[in-house]
């Protein structure tokens, strides 16, 4: 195994992390798995942050796709702060609950980093997370069929914004266990539809997966992968997760997520396939 990421391996690994970020189906699971497959550590601390670092070509992704919607939200915060007659509008209202929603992933993330970084990487807890993850995202879309009316984007409160935020922790301790699977999960739970279920799952992952980049920056230019692998992959991953989030808003207009869901089990079931029979190692 090597901790050295390559030009073609940060192709590879930034067009898995642009595919995958925001489909209900765990980049990071994805990622371990493809990093295992090319041969490279995916326990050392630079490959770690390496894949935390390109995570941000995709946050880059969201921002520049939604990026009317964020000034807007932005600028009603910003003219809340200083005048207290603003504070009723409802961009303002939602700039303060991302930041609220945030806090919970950001004490864990903080206080677990070595056990997140040690036992719970393992490419058994991806699978087992993959298939667990599986189960529930069925159960929201039969729960969420079960309503005879879904509530849009408009009608989110806070208490949707701190229960889809804190549903982060889930694929933060369990890698496989998918940020927009758990997020968009929660949310067709508590009755939203699957629109504004996705659409709050990009807004909450941008301060948490910004976040996570710039903490670990230090650990992905402290090994053996160059500025330019981190250069090109975080590039990649930013071209194919705008196309991606595009992609899935569409998707989700129209179709439940159970067919992600599908494939979460196929994945699953072949990872552990592979790492019984020593193809992988744990």
């Amino acid at each position: 195994m090597s901790s050295d990421i390559g030009v073609l391996d940060a192709v590879i690994l930034g067009v898995v992390e642009g595919l995958t970020e925001f489909l209900p189906v765990s980049s990071t699971g994805h990622l371990k798995i493809t990093e295992g497959l090319l041969g490279i550590d995916v326990d050392d601390k630079s490959v770690v942050g390496f894949t935390a670092v390109i995570q941000v070509g995709a946050i880059a992704a969201v921002l520049f796709y939604f990026l009317k919607d964020i000034v807007r939200i932005v600028s009603a915060w910003g003219r809340g702060i200083g005048d207290k007659a603003q504070r009723q509008d409802r961009d303002y209202k939602f700039a303060w609950w991302v930041i609220y929603a945030t806090i919970p992933i950001v004490i864990v993330g903080i206080a677990m980093k070595p056990l997140i970084h040690g036992p719970l990487a393992s490419l058994w807890v991806v699978a087992g997370s993959l298939i667990v993850g599986s189960g529930v995202m069925w159960y929201a879309e039969v729960a969420s069929g079960t309503r005879a009316r879904r509530r849009g984007e408009d009608e989110v409160t806070l208490k949707d914004a701190m229960l889809v935020g804190s549903s982060q922790i889930l694929a933060l301790l369990f890698p496989g266990f998918s940020r927009s699977g758990a997020t968009i999960s929660t949310a067709l739970i508590l009755g939203l539809d699957r629109v504004a279920a996705t659409r709050l799952s990009f807004f909450l992952s941008i301060p948490a997966l910004t976040g996570a980049g710039i903490y670990e920056l230090k650990d992905a230019t402290g090994g053996d992968t160059s500025v330019t692998s981190l250069i090109v992959g975080t590039a990649v991953s930013f071209v194919v997760a705008y196309a991606s989030v595009a992609w899935l808003l569409k998707f989700v207009s129209k179709h439940t997520i159970k067919g992600f869901a599908i494939y979460r089990v196929v994945v699953g079931f072949a990872l552990i396939g592979m790492l019984a029979s020593g193809f992988l190692d744990s």
